[in-house]
């Protein structure tokens, strides 16, 4: 049986495949929603309490915002390298229109401060290749709290190539103290496909300590979401032979920072990269230009 912190894909109403919000979590910060759009098609909301940052999974855009329309160029597919985005502050009514057609990412936190409606170029998307060895990935840090102005979200992409193992050492941050910041966490997968077409697949880990318990171990497959409200989470694996993408969404109670602490099990493992090359497959795709 599947866990409650688990959403399959498609568990929206059309053109939404993902309607995460805190009320259907269970929690008070973070949401996502992920809207399909046929070409020429358009979705249009009002951020309510809500920040939203718009990132383009496929396809491209027009993001439209009081009286004023940014140009998302957006990307082929996940696998295609950062992608740019645009920021809706509080308040806002938003229209969301597909060029081509494509499916289009609103991540959500509640937000106390109204800010500016915004763009940010995928070639200002700071890209970082983390760990070594089988524990090697690339992370697009789009949203994070030291590479862009917000209220409260986090967020950010993160690609593990086929057979390598991400979010590990397991770590949580699910208290506000001065190791930790208290964040709830959502994680959205795509994996790519097989050569001859065939569906891939990972597998992604939530546990809890003893004061705190959860227990999460879930298969997961293109538009999967895993919420994760506290716990050790991770490790996000990669089947071999096919690449794992995954969208995080974050927001909390205390500081707009990611204060993380490792499971004290197995933190001894960061130490044993220092001796490992990066996975030579990374950077998946080198970081667009312009």
């Amino acid at each position: 049986m599947n866990s409650k912190y688990y959403i399959p894909t498609r568990s929206a109403t059309a053109p939404l495949t993902v309607d995460v919000t805190p009320e259907s979590a269970g929690w008070t910060e973070s949401s996502l929603f992920v809207v399909e759009l046929g070409a020429g098609d358009s979705v249009t909301r009002n951020s309510g309490v809500d920040e939203i940052i718009v990132v383009p999974l496929s396809g491209s855009a027009m993001v439209t915002c009081d009286g004023t329309s940014l140009d998302l160029a957006g990307r082929p597919s996940v696998f295609d390298g950062p992608s740019d985005f645009a920021y809706v502050g509080r308040g806002s009514t938003f229209t969301v229109t597909s060029a081509d057609g494509g499916r289009f990412a609103l991540c959500g936190a509640r937000a106390a401060t109204e800010l500016p409606f915004r763009y940010v170029p995928a070639s200002d998307v700071p890209v970082e290749l983390r760990g070594a060895g089988n524990c090697s990935r690339q992370v697009h840090n789009f949203g994070t709290a030291d590479a862009f102005e917000a209220d409260s979200i986090i967020a950010c992409e993160v690609i593990t190539p086929g057979g390598n193992w991400s979010s590990y050492p397991a770590h949580k941050h699910d208290e506000n103290s001065d190791k930790e910041s208290q964040l709830e966490e959502i994680y959205y997968f795509e994996i790519a496909d097989g050569p001859d077409g065939s569906p891939g697949f990972g597998y992604h880990r939530v546990y809890g300590t003893p004061e705190r318990p959860i227990e999460v171990l879930e298969e997961v497959r293109s538009g999967d979401v895993v919420l994760v409200p506290h716990g050790y989470h991770g490790p996000s694996i990669a089947a071999p032979g096919y690449d794992m993408y995954y969208l995080n969404v974050m927001a909390g109670s205390g500081e707009r920072a990611w204060k993380i602490c490792d499971d004290p099990a197995h933190t001894w493992l960061r130490g044993s990269w220092e001796h490992q090359e990066v996975d030579p497959r990374l950077p998946l795709h080198e970081k667009k230009s312009g």
